[in-house]
């Protein structure tokens, strides 16, 4: 880190950067340690217009304040319900995308994964169905089921909602 160069009449100040390190994780809890120092260089000055002499001794005082602040913190309760509501609703959504690929690309419905990606995204799905009235567009062999990206679109706004009325609870730090 370079340091500004001051003029020798002045005192000479020295402004570190915070030295933090990253948060380890302890369970929820995490731990944050930062150190503030300052360094403040004086050195003596000598009047203009005055030459020094060499019984002049010119000494440099140098003083460094340093401080340590360590916080504990941890996610509350509304920050965790968000991070549930945003790992169920992005498992949905996976799920859905999913069985949009897979019946994109024609994959056999006999091979086992395939079909219990379909049956469980099934459940999702259903609600959905009916709202436009093109069911599913076909064209050799694969299909585009609308339901489904209607689906897809619909469990998105719903996370939204739900994510928006959980900030509404949420408290900021004053």
């Amino acid at each position: 880190m370079q340091a500004q160069q001051w003029p020798a009449n002045n005192p000479a100040v020295v402004l570190m950067a915070p030295l933090s390190r990253m948060p380890e994780a302890n369970g929820e809890n995490m731990t944050i340690d930062r150190v503030d120092r300052t360094v403040v260089t004086e050195s003596a000055t000598i009047p203009a217009g005055q030459t020094p002499l060499a019984t002049d001794t010119a000494q440099a005082t140098v003083r460094t304040d340093s401080r340590r602040i360590t916080t504990t913190a941890s996610p509350g309760g509304s920050e965790m319900t968000r991070r549930i509501v945003v790992l169920i609703f992005g498992l949905i959504q996976l799920l859905i995308g999913a069985r949009i690929v897979l019946l994109i690309l024609d994959a056999r419905e006999a091979n086992g994964l395939v079909s219990a990606i379909l049956d469980s995204s099934q459940i999702f799905v259903a609600p959905f169905e009916g709202i436009l009235r093109a069911g599913a567009l076909h064209a050799a062999g694969s299909v585009l089921d609308t339901a489904a990206i209607v689906a897809f679109v619909g469990w998105t706004i719903i996370e939204l909602i739900v994510i928006y009325v959980i900030g509404i609870f949420r408290r900021e730090p004053a």
